[in-house]
């Protein structure tokens, strides 16, 4: 068309369409590209975290216990069948250095699946007491991803109850394990925020055996409690062969670094049982009043 003509009906209408599927015509909260951008970071924070808090609220989410530990964990059954699958072909004559490695590897990870029950089993008991007729405490919070998260939400859903996974995008894609509540199943794109949601209406946390991400989100407990940023919770560390050696908080004590007081702030179990024990003594044999998110 040239300057000066008058558009056609079919030149009108490229016209229009051109201007309507311009990103500059998008609605500003429906353009992800726009919102993309570095000075929007404030806004996408806020995003994160008012999604889940609407979502929460509306289902009535009170008192959560949050579970943290190793997505490496499988569980019996996963941990049986691989072992089985490698001493086959051990038998086979496969074996070499390489074999021996994942026999040593397989086995330890059938050792380390009573993690994995009793993260299971932890949840399925304190689903079946606390979410019984329309009560919503202690409500169960994971990451959302395998392993002990799985476990967590896994005994939660065998419990007939409702339990939480906090997913997070990360280079390599995790995707949600599919024992999550669907209404309750949310992803990250922040960790801090994410953090946020873990603690916010927290009345609990239970820590098992883990690696990086485990120990961040325990010693970040332990420090918002430690500086009275955070009400005191009942702390347990599952395992506790593993934590003596994974973490000597004797030698902290020792070196002057942390209190005896600090000492205290946790407690270590080795069964789900220990844990329920934990929590009643702390709570006195009721359950957790609804924590406020107004801070």
């Amino acid at each position: 068309m040239s300057t000066g003509d008058t558009p056609t009906e079919k030149e009108r209408q490229a016209l229009r369409e051109a201007i309507l599927r311009g990103p500059a015509y998008r609605l500003a909260y429906e353009d992800t590209e726009f919102l993309s951008h570095d000075d929007l970071r404030p806004l996408r924070l806020q995003m994160e975290l008012l999604k889940p808090e609407h979502e929460l609220r509306k289902q009535g989410i009170g008192s959560t216990v949050v579970v943290f530990g190793s997505a490496r964990i499988l569980s019996r059954e996963e941990a049986q069948a691989r072992l089985a699958e490698l001493e086959a072909q051990s038998r086979a004559g496969q074996a070499g250095p390489q074999q021996a490695k994942e026999l040593a590897a397989a086995r330890r990870q059938l050792a380390q699946a009573r993690y994995y029950e009793e993260a299971r089993r932890f949840a399925r008991m304190v689903s079946s007491r606390f979410q019984q007729e329309g009560r919503k405490d202690f409500v169960v919070v994971t990451g959302g991803g395998p392993g002990i998260m799985e476990a967590a939400n896994q005994g939660a859903f065998e419990a007939g109850a409702r339990s939480v996974g906090l997913n997070i995008t990360l280079p390599h894609e995790q995707e949600p394990n599919l024992f999550i509540s669907p209404e309750l199943a949310f992803r990250f794109r922040y960790f801090a925020v994410r953090k946020m949601h873990f603690l916010l209406r927290a009345r609990a946390l239970v820590a098992f055996p883990g690696g990086y991400g485990t120990l961040d989100e325990l010693f970040e407990v332990l420090t918002l409690v430690q500086t009275g940023k955070m009400a005191r919770i009942p702390i347990v560390l599952v395992g506790s062969e593993f934590w003596h050696r994974a973490v000597d908080f004797d030698y902290l004590v020792d070196e002057g670094f942390i209190s005896v007081e600090d000492a205290r702030l946790f407690t270590r179990v080795d069964t789900a049982v220990e844990i329920i024990a934990v929590l009643e003594t702390f709570y006195g044999g009721k359950p957790p009043e609804s924590m406020s998110t107004g801070e």
